[in-house]
């Protein structure tokens, strides 16, 4: 698979929301990363992180539907992926086309992704459900632990990378 990106919005949240609602509609399939046919959270993520740039940025080991739960003590495997090929975004209200982590229990990790709208919804594919648009509500605000943006270039080279513990780092980049 190529890795040129295609031409996008000058806005890569109106970019990445317009790639998410193509798969509205998609039915849930864990693992899975096809839009129409199935997809996980993870893979609307995945599935527009394709629409916007080409190839995925690193490739995604098998995962079982429990893995948050059974995640070594004190990791956080989906917000390290996030941090290392995803812009982190400062503040409470998500814009369009930012990518929202949860945690379902406050002593676990992140373990759901989505896509805000912007206007106090979100875009996900939830176990059982086809991928839909539905309302950012109070529970979902409670459980959400990070906000990310798509990159605007994800192939420039990073300004620096912080360490926040002996085993976890974060990327920086830039954010015009």
């Amino acid at each position: 698979m190529s890795a040129m990106p295609r031409e996008i919005s000058p806005d890569i949240g109106v970019a990445a929301l317009g790639e998410a609602r193509l798969w509205l509609g998609t039915p849930y399939r864990h693992q899975a990363s096809l839009r129409g046919v199935g997809c996980d959270c993870l893979g609307l993520l995945r599935g527009v992180w394709r629409g916007l740039y080409g190839a995925e940025p690193e490739p995604v080991p098998p995962y079982a539907a429990t893995w948050a739960e059974s995640a070594a003590p004190g990791t956080d495997p989906l917000t390290a992926a996030a941090a290392r090929n995803l812009v982190p975004v400062a503040g409470a209200t998500p814009g369009p086309g930012d990518v929202l982590l949860f945690a379902f229990r406050c002593h676990l990790p992140a373990r759901h992704c989505a896509i805000a709208t912007g206007d106090g919804a979100m875009i996900h594919a939830h176990d059982h459900a086809a991928v839909a648009e539905v309302a950012l509500t109070a529970w979902w605000r409670r459980h959400l632990t990070g906000m990310f943006r798509f990159p605007e270039d994800p192939y420039e080279e990073p300004v620096a990378t912080v360490s926040l513990t002996p085993n976890a780092s974060m990327t920086l980049r830039t954010v015009s």
